[in-house]
């Protein structure tokens, strides 16, 4: 696990080692090369064609994003500006780091995304509602505890 800095709070796409040959292409994420400990594991799947996902923030969960098969337009709020992302190959990881707005619209029939998380599911960890949202921002609310640093 790498140390978070200043720079692990921007979103960002990391790549992911390929090996590709005849037989077809392997993506490998190292553990020593992610930005977090990995907590769980879920997927997306059998999501509708232009149907939109998350619409929620999280406080302290760091995500890695990635689209096993078909693409995803993401988008990223931090409560000023917005940061947009199209997943569309398993070689692009996207890192979302806690304290960020996100919603995800499936642009592709039968895309699968895949999800790392730091923690596991935390129902207080979620902000649901976009204007709760915004109030956590305006409030100056740490992006994450003390204790995950």
């Amino acid at each position: 696990m790498q140390n978070l800095t200043r720079e692990a709070e921007v979103p960002r796409l990391l790549p992911a080692s390929e090996f590709i040959d005849g037989r077809g292409a392997l993506g490998v994420l190292e553990g020593s090369a992610l930005p977090f400990d990995v907590a769980r594991v879920y997927y997306l799947y059998d999501v509708p064609l232009g149907a939109v996902r998350g619409e929620h923030g999280h406080k302290r969960l760091h995500q890695l994003m990635i689209c096993m098969h078909g693409a995803v337009d993401i988008t990223l709020n931090d409560g000023v500006r917005s940061h947009a992302f199209t997943l569309s190959s398993p070689a692009q990881v996207l890192y979302v780091p806690p304290g960020l707005w996100r919603s995800m619209r499936f642009v592709m029939p039968e895309t699968v995304i895949c999800v790392l998380a730091s923690r596991p599911f935390e129902v207080e960890d979620y902000i649901y509602e976009f204007e709760a949202y915004l109030t956590w921002v305006r409030q100056g609310k740490p992006l994450r505890d003390q204790a995950d640093a």
